[in-house]
């Protein structure tokens, strides 16, 4: 079903992010009324056609209230990068600047007008918790960035259940897709093969799942319509775990060059070394089913960067 109504008014804040710009894209295909808030604007070929672009700190109420309308009928909110510093190395500002942003964005549009308040949670705010992660189970986060997210969750989700504030939590586990940000663990691996060159990785013994973009997305436009998705949390995910190590031989298989030097990067400091979701309560309530599997998915981000 495509939802095409030109009186859809949709806020996307990151929308000049990687997801941003593929659920932008997805908007504006259904005929939806686009805004984007970011700090910058967007890189050359982020920027799509029929998108209002704001430019706005987020953490700073009155400048945001002043560039950006109260008047939406979904928002969705991916601001904050991931970030993994800790408290003594910028932490305390990682919390303080994502709670701020929530509450902001809070303040600021209308909640008469609003339909829903997507979240863009983390699978790292369950921290230390044994896979398969659940919803239903609380967070240990450990580290600033994972305690940012959940602090933001569990605010919202007091919203619903004082003032019944629209809201849905997504939590994405590993979001790949073609032309990720550089920085990204997917896109240094694939760089560092194309350019045939010895590059350090860790032992590869991390589990992680990894879901294509195009999935991630059609999972946000089912919580923005479905009345089974208020004041709940999803974990979104392929539902199918893989090692590290595995997703770097396969770029290197694909590829054809390139050399992982396995065991030169120590694991993070207190890394969950198995982080998957169960999905079937995303996949019961929302009706929502992961199509690409990552053996095709890799291939398609690969010829991205070619």
């Amino acid at each position: 079903m495509d939802y095409v109504n030109y009186k859809h008014r949709i806020l996307v804040v990151g929308g000049t992010g990687f997801i941003g710009h593929h659920l932008l894209k997805e908007t504006v295909r259904r005929g939806w009324s686009c805004t984007s808030v970011s700090l910058n604007p967007p890189i050359q070929h982020r920027k799509i056609a029929k998108v209002n672009y704001v430019f706005a700190d987020v953490t700073n109420k009155s400048e945001l209230k002043s560039k950006i309308d109260d008047d939406y009928d979904y928002v969705v909110n991916l601001a904050g990068y991931p970030d993994h510093n800790l408290l003594n190395e910028g932490g305390d500002k990682i919390i303080s600047n994502h709670f701020a942003a929530v509450i902001n964005l809070v303040s600021t549009i209308s909640r008469k007008k609003i339909k829903r308040f997507v979240q863009i949670g983390s699978s790292v705010e369950y921290g230390e918790i044994k896979a398969p992660q659940s919803e239903n189970q609380h967070g240990l986060p450990n580290s600033p960035y994972a305690l940012a997210k959940l602090v933001a969750t569990q605010f919202l989700l007091m919203l619903y259940n004082t003032k019944k504030f629209p809201v849905t939590i997504l939590r994405f586990f590993q979001v790949y897709g073609p032309k990720q940000d550089e920085n990204r663990f997917l896109p240094q691996i694939i760089k560092g093969c194309l350019s045939n060159k010895k590059f350090p990785t860790s032992s590869g013994n991390q589990v992680r799942d990894f879901c294509y973009i195009s999935d991630v997305v059609n999972a946000i436009f089912l919580a923005l319509v479905s009345k089974k998705a208020n004041g709940e949390i999803f974990n979104i995910g392929s539902g199918k775990p893989i090692k590290i190590k595995y997703v770097i031989n396969q770029v290197l298989k694909i590829i054809g060059k390139g050399e992982a030097q396995f065991g030169k990067i120590k694991y993070r400091k207190n890394e969950n070394m198995r982080l998957y979701p169960k999905i079937k309560k995303a996949q019961d309530r929302l009706k929502w089913k992961p199509k690409i599997n990552f053996n095709h998915g890799i291939k398609i981000v690969i010829n991205s960067y070619r």
